[in-house]
This record gives structure tokens, sequence and C-alpha cells, in this order.
């Protein structure tokens, strides 16, 4: 049995504090979603709420139409006679998410309203939604206080919308209060009551339980889960696009249409367009849950993947890292040293190992790019040659204009000087850098992150640590620096990775 699945990142995602996508951010993610993830829906927005919702939609629904995909995105709208039923027509919609409620408390206390009226005025939306060429969906909003302060009422309105032209009926759980016992129990009562209608669970995760409470309600029999990506969403958010996916995939017997391999570039998106930082520990797409620690499980790893599962790093575009701390052991610094291409004897190995220690033991950040340095200082010499040196570096800026580096650079015996203005200092030193390089017929890495961070304290002449991730070709390198002045460790970080790039070349 295949399982729908309904992403709503732009609609209810968009509730999360803070963000807040523009009409291109919402169709660049639109676009994604269907045409690369493959999800089977999307709720871009909600009827009303602004000019500029109303031309990402209407942007939206323009593209979508012509690539074939209106039927599978839908607009929130309410209950309020033609207003929100004209608005997702003249923005060209064709499926509308009617809010309707679903508890007798909201029902009462919100619209002080009966159950018949609002009744009668549904069924009013739903005749008048087709009559503009809109399918409807109907949320039962808090269905889930509904059924367990009011279940009858919950039951009256399925039962007397049963008949209309109503396509799917979806069972939120608004304020988060479910557990997997409840939500299967509620669920399975409704379906089994109502079997030849199509239900959609709609899970918030205050109590960390939305991936739990929506394999649940799969099993009891619904046939649609909503989503968000990286779990935006209202308060806590929504069930992560990229956690319930492999979860259906892995451990049960539904099949869903989402392609797994785009979960960590979608998320990446995200990310950046919205400005929430995936949790480096996130299932599936944080930045460490790929990554070995312990040198037991490198061990394991090399003598028969002992300690991988069938959460493959490349089933999501991902590689498996071996981390370089206080817990290494030999096998992982054996592990990192055959990314870089490196053959050391065991006793050298051995002295590595005791040094990545002894640096873990400082809390010092070690990465894979570390390892020829801390080599170097081992042997006493150079374990990659330092081609690449910067002579000379002048960095100005003055209030008003934009600052100007100059760079003196040696290489292969060459000596280049360059100078170039940028809108920072350090993209100032970039700009003359790539002048260089050019010279050299060279393309440099992209810089794909750059994080400053200091020691707690607010010291101003505390050291800066500065990590700059670089993509190179189809890698992702990270090269690390400190130095009392930012500027300076980004250069020195540069360096490390001029001296990367150079080693790669000559294999």
């Amino acid at each position: 049995m295949k399982i729908e699945i309904m992403d709503t990142t732009l609609r209810d995602g968009e509730q999360t504090s803070g963000v807040s996508f523009t009409d291109k951010e919402k169709y660049t993610i639109a676009k994604q979603l269907l045409s690369d993830v493959r999800v089977d829906r999307i709720e871009i927005a909600s009827a009303r709420v602004s000019k500029g919702e109303f031309e990402a939609v209407n942007r939206i629904m323009k593209w979508a139409d012509k690539a074939g995909y209106i039927a599978k995105i839908e607009v929130l709208g309410f209950v309020d006679g033609k207003t929100s039923i004209d608005w997702i027509s003249e923005a060209g919609g064709k499926c509308l998410n009617l809010l309707c409620k679903g508890s007798l408390k909201h029902l009462e206390g919100q619209l002080r309203k009966t159950p018949q009226q609002h009744i009668d005025e549904i069924k009013s939306a739903v005749i008048y939604a087709e009559s503009k060429g809109i399918s409807v969906n109907i949320y039962l909003e808090d269905w889930s206080n509904g059924m367990r302060s009011s279940r009858e009422y919950v039951h009256f309105l399925i039962d007397a919308l049963k008949e209309t032209n109503i396509k799917r009926f979806m069972l939120p759980d608004t304020l988060g209060i479910l557990n997997p016992n409840d939500t299967f129990l509620f669920c399975k009562e409704i379906v089994d009551k109502f079997p030849n209608l199509h239900f959609d669970y709609h899970g918030h995760n205050d109590y960390d339980l939305a991936v739990a409470n929506s394999m649940l309600a799969i099993e009891a029999g619904v046939k649609g889960i909503h989503t968000s990506v990286n779990g935006l969403g209202e308060r806590t958010g929504n069930t992560p696009l990229s956690s319930i996916v492999p979860a259906l995939t892995d451990l049960t017997n539904y099949q869903v249409s989402v392609k797994e391999k785009h979960l960590t570039q979608i998320s990446k998106l995200v990310e950046v367009i919205s400005g929430i930082r995936i949790p480096v520990n996130k299932p599936i797409i944080g930045e460490n849950v790929f990554t070995q620690t312990a040198g037991i499980h490198a061990d394991g790893d090399s003598k028969g993947n002992l300690y991988q599962s069938k959460l493959m790093p490349e089933r999501f575009g991902r590689t498996r890292k071996y981390a370089l701390g206080k817990t290494s052991g030999k096998a992982n610094i054996q592990k990192n040293l055959e990314e870089l291409g490196l053959d050391l004897d065991q006793e050298t190995i051995i002295k590595v190992t005791n040094k990545v220690i002894e640096l873990g033991d400082k809390k010092e950040s070690i990465t894979t790019e570390d390892l020829p340095y801390i080599i170097s200082e081992i042997l006493g010499e150079m374990a990659i040659e330092d081609k690449v040196r910067i002579s000379n570096y002048y960095i100005a800026h003055a209030k008003g204009l934009k600052p100007v580096a100059t760079i003196s650079l040696e290489r292969e015996g060459q000596i280049l000087q360059e100078t170039a203005a940028g809108d920072g200092q350090y993209d100032a030193f970039m700009n003359a850098l790539r002048k260089i390089y050019e010279q050299f017929d060279i393309n440099l890495p992209v810089l794909a992150d750059y994080i400053v961070t200091i020691p707690p304290g607010g010291k101003t002449d505390a050291l800066v640590e500065t990590i700059i991730t670089w993509k190179l070709g189809g890698k992702i390198i990270k090269t690390r620096a400190l130095d009392p002045d930012q500027t300076a460790a980004a250069i020195k970080a540069t360096i490390k990775m001029l001296n990367i790039i150079e080693q790669q070349d000559s294999h």
C-alpha cells in the first residue's frame, strides 16, 4: 500500500517563529519538492493572508499548470462564505484545504455556532468551490482534543459530510497532545467507522512524538501523512519529512514516492532560506549523524561493517565520516588517512592517534584536513610540502569605502601580487587570490560555509577559531585555523585549503 506524503513546509512550516518566505523562495522550494523530492502533494499558503502570499501562489500555480503538477498543490482556506474560495480561484489554485472545527470546544468557543450551522456552511463552501473548479479537502482542526472531549461531535461531523465530494478528511493533532497509543486508537476508530473515506494525519511535535504518532496513524489505516522539511512549524514543528520517509521505508511494508537522494538537498535549501539551522544530531540530515566517533566503531566497520545499519549515508547523497577526538582509536585515524591518500607505518599511526587524543582532551575540534599538519608536527617535517605561501598581505578598511586587500603569494618559485576590493575584508582577500589563481588557470573551490567561534567569556583578546567548508568538485573539505584576529584566522584556513588542493592535483 502506498502512503501519500503531503508536505506543508510552505504553509504550516512558515508559522515557525521568525520564518517568512518570499514568493521567489516559495517558488524555488515548491519546484524542488515536487520535481526532485517527489512528494505527492504540497500545501503552499493560507488564503487572504497578504498580497505577497497571493503573488507566491499565483507564480507557483502558473509553473505547476505547465509542468503538470497543478492537482498536487493545495491552499488553506476558511469557512468564510465565498471569500477564501474566490481568493484561491483568482490565484489559479485548484485545491482548497478547508479549515473546519474538529472539536466542540473550538466550534462553540471560537465560532460560537451550533454543529448543524457549521455543517451547513461547510457544505455550501464545498458546492461553491466545485462551481469554481476547485476540489476540497477538509481539516478537522483540534481533532485530537475533539476525540478526547467531544467524540460524538467528531462522528456527527464526519457522518454529515461523508456523502459530499470532499476528497480527503485530514485529522490534525493541532496542539501536539497525542501519544502513539492514543493516535492509533483514535485513528482506527475513525477509519473503521468510515472505511470508504480517505483520511490524512497531521502531527505536531510538542512531546517529540510526531514521527511515532504518524507511524501509528498509518498502522491504524490512514492513507496520508503531513510533513514539513526540517520539521518546521508552529511551536515545536511538524513531522519531519526526512525522518518519516526512511522510517516508513525501512520499518514497514508501506511504500512512498519520495526520492531519498534528495532529502539532504531540500533540507539544506530550506535551512539556508529559513535561517533555521539543522541540529548537528538531527536524524538523516544532521551534520554528525553519519560520523562515527568511537574508535571501536571504526574498527568494527573495517571488519565487516559491524556498526552500520540500513541507514547508509549514500541513500541520502552523503558519505560516512570518522570523527577525530579524544575517543579516536587507530581505526579512526586509519579511515581518515585513507581519505587523504596517506599511508603511514604503525609506529607513526600510534603517535598521531595519541596526538589527536591529546588535542581532544583540550576540546580542540579536529578535521580530516588537520591530519597532515599534525603528522608534520610529529615527524618534524611537512607530510605535505608547503607549496603555497602568502608572503605578505595588506588589508585596509575605511568608512564609506570598500575594503581593499593586496597580497603577495609564492607558488612553485613564482611570486605574484594582486590587489582587489570586496564587500568585506576577507572577500577582498579572496578576490585578490582569485586574480592570482586565474593566472595559473586554476579554479578555486567554492566557499560553502564559514563559522567563527570564540571561547565563552567575551574577552576581546580571545583566540578566534575559523572553520571554512569548501566544495571541491563533488567533495566537501573543511579547513580550520586559530588566531586572535578573525580575518587572519580565515586567511590561515584558506592557505591550508590551497595546499590541500596542491596535494590533490599532484596525485
